[in-house]
């Protein structure tokens, strides 16, 4: 897959004058009546870009929103708009292969979302919008391998999290889009609800946190401004799931990080507003539409008979965080909840794939924060839900290589996934990749962080990389193993930067870990 993308993806970026010229063509969309009959829109209404997600082996999410001033609420009116759009098996749109018309809604921000059946597995595809007499910039996506595809070609996975507008700009997309990856996971921490600071590499917009629907909506306006991340959406299909940030720091199922200044009717309204605001931004299916303040986030994806890919959702059913070692310990603490326990084992379990992937918005290896004997733990990952941690881990020695693809740490931690962690001679059971932020943190201080990790490796055995720079992590899937590479900027401060591979990493099928190469 990955050598064919890559040459689709040059033709993609050198055919950028023919997409320029596209509009001309546009009149020939819809009969001359309907286009009379069209309520002119603005110029910039498709200011948000393009994106597609979820591949299917034969459809795709397509999305788009209408929003002519972004930062105002989107500055549509208040009326439902009629959105046409086609799917092209060429950058020139002369083999339309799906077309069709979506209603853009004011209840939905008038986000669009088509979900379109009938595509080829494992082919490239370019989409676009038309609405009100405009055109929408031109995107690509691309399919999943057939359910009986073996993967011999490969699939190229790219994972990202914690884009912090304030912190700077999105420069890994940049390199990420040369990169070419088949599909871009991104595990949580899309937006940040800080407020704006003046000292901030780009200040956030609005006067402070947001709580409102439109206050959500104009951060993720914000956000989808940056050029690198807009392009990247234009040019591969994301698979998404949200962590803390897309609603409040650290919280916990309807639990907010400072109950005495919110109180629960209050934060109710506000997880309402940000899961909605969430599911008009991200190109996922009808499934995901909230329901006041609950959004179904978790689902699994195929890729052929090479991988399967089980997507977390560890904030919305989780019991509250523990404070101490002793309560970190207690068997009652849930982080999936029941249901989504039973359908990630049984996923886990039934799944043919060479590969079981799990996207966990958080850290599953042990990071102890205690130099020498006794244990201090992180409690907002899953160190602080010990004994279902521990419980997974044990069943991860009846999956076929299980590797865990996580975010949240604003550091790149690659470990070996063990069942007792108290033992470090306990079973390897598997690999985890905590990829490193987009910009979170900004250009951290290498010298500081290795004064306060490295002292700790001797208590994390099971650590096998750890680093501080930004970026995201690349995955060649084959048969046979995953090659990863560790790709970094050397600034996030400004709005261009030089990328190099600051790691290889391989983990070998039927042989659980994670080794440097």
């Amino acid at each position: 897959m990955t050598g064919a993308t890559s040459t689709d993806r040059r033709r993609f970026l050198a055919g950028g004058a023919a997409l320029l010229g596209a509009a001309a063509t546009h009149q020939l969309w819809l009969p001359a009546s309907a286009q009379a009959a069209e309520t002119p829109l603005p110029e910039d209404v498709f200011s948000l870009g393009v994106a597609s997600g979820d591949p299917l082996p034969d459809g795709v999410v397509l999305w788009t929103r209408l929003a002519p001033d972004p930062l105002a609420g989107g500055g549509m009116p208040a009326r439902n708009v009629s959105v046409q759009w086609q799917v092209s098996s060429d950058v020139k749109f002369r083999k339309v292969v799906r077309s069709g018309f979506t209603v853009a809604r004011p209840a939905y921000g008038h986000s669009v979302h088509v979900d379109v059946r009938g595509l080829r597995p494992g082919r490239t595809y370019w989409f676009r919008f038309r609405a009100g007499g405009r055109l929408s910039p031109t995107g690509r996506t691309r399919t999943a391998p057939a359910a009986n595809s073996t993967g011999t070609g490969g699939l190229r996975v790219a994972l990202a999290s914690c884009q912090n507008w304030q912190h700077g700009w999105f420069t890994p997309y940049a390199d990420m889009l040369e990169q070419d990856p088949d599909v871009v996971l991104f595990v949580g921490d899309y937006i940040y609800e800080s407020s704006p600071s003046a000292t901030a590499v780009r200040t956030h917009e609005g006067t402070g946190e947001p709580y409102s629907l439109t206050q959500y909506r104009n951060r993720y306006a914000q956000y989808r401004s940056d050029p690198d991340l807009a392009a990247m959406h234009a040019n591969a299909p994301f698979v998404v799931t949200f962590d803390d940030h897309e609603v409040d720091n650290d919280y916990a199922g309807q639990v907010p990080q400072d109950p005495a200044k919110q109180t629960p009717e209050d934060f109710v309204d506000r997880i309402t507003a940000a899961y909605q605001a969430y599911y008009e931004h991200m190109p996922v299916r009808a499934t995901a539409i909230p329901n006041g303040p609950h959004i179904r986030m978790y689902r699994r994806l195929e890729f052929g008979r090479l991988a399967r890919l089980n997507v977390l959702d560890t904030r919305q059913f989780r019991s509250d965080q523990a404070t101490s070692q002793a309560g970190a310990q207690d068997p009652e603490l849930t982080m999936l909840g029941a249901a989504q326990k039973r359908w990630l084992l049984k996923g886990l379990h039934g799944s043919f794939a060479r590969w079981n992937l799990i996207a966990s918005q958080i850290m599953m290896a042990e990071t102890d924060l205690k130099v020498g004997e006794g244990k201090l733990w992180y409690y907002d990952a899953w160190d602080g839900y010990q004994v279902e941690r521990n419980a997974l881990l044990k069943e991860f020695r009846k999956v076929s290589n299980p590797v865990v693809l996580t975010g949240d740490r604003h550091l790149t931690m690659v470990s070996d996934l063990r069942t007792d962690y108290a033992d470090p001679k306990s079973q390897v059971v598997g690999a985890e990749f905590v990829g490193t932020s987009i910009s979170s943190n900004g250009d951290q201080d290498q010298a500081a962080f290795h004064a306060q990790f490295d002292p700790l490796k001797a208590d994390n055995p099971h650590w096998k990389l750890i680093d501080a720079h930004r970026g995201y992590h690349l995955f060649d899937i084959r048969p046979d193993g995953i090659d990863a590479r560790v790709r970094t900027v050397d600034t996030v401060l400004k709005p261009t930067a030089t990328a190099s591979t600051l790691a290889r990493l391989r983990v070998e099928a039927g042989d659980p870990g994670v080794s440097l190469v």
